[in-house]
C-alpha cells in the first residue's frame, strides 16, 4: 500500500502565498511522476502541475508564473509554491503519484491519490 498525505492548505487573502506539500510513503519501488490537481465547487477536476522523477515540470496555463512545482526524490515529496493567489484558485488541491510498487519480481505501476487539502483565497 502507498499513502499520500498533503499539507499546507488554508485561508489566505488575495495576493498572498501558500506552500503545499505531499509526502508519499509505503511500498514504493520508484515514483515516475507526481503532481497536483484541484477541484473547485461545481467544477471539474483540473490539472495544476506535474513533475517527473528527472525534474521536468508542466504547469497549467492558468497558474504559470504564479505557481511552481518542485520535488524531493529522496523524500518522495512534491511541493507546490503558490504566489499571487486569486479567489478563483479556491479549491481542494489533490496530490497524485504514479508509483512502481508491489512484491519483489512482481512490480506493477499504479496511480495513488491523497485526500486533498483545502485552499481558500478570500478577503
Amino acid at each position: 500500500q502507498v499513502q499520500l498525505v498533503e499539507s499546507g492548505g488554508g485561508l489566505v487573502q488575495p495576493g498572498g502565498s501558500l506552500r503545499l506539500s505531499c509526502a508519499a510513503s509505503g511500498s514504493i519501488v520508484s515514483i515516475y511522476n507526481m503532481g497536483w490537481y484541484r477541484q473547485a465547487p461545481g467544477k471539474q477536476r483540473e490539472l495544476v502541475a506535474t513533475i517527473t522523477r528527472s525534474g521536468s515540470t508542466k504547469h497549467n496555463h492558468s497558474v504559470k508564473g504564479r505557481f511552481t512545482i518542485s520535488g524531493d526524490n529522496a523524500k518522495n515529496t512534491v511541493y507546490l509554491q503558490m504566489n499571487s493567489l486569486k479567489p478563483e484558485d479556491t479549491a481542494v488541491y489533490l496530490c497524485y503519484a504514479e508509483v512502481l510498487t508491489g512484491p519483489l519480481s512482481s512490480y506493477y505501476g499504479m496511480d495513488y491519490w491523497g485526500k486533498g487539502t483545502l485552499v481558500t483565497v478570500s478577503s
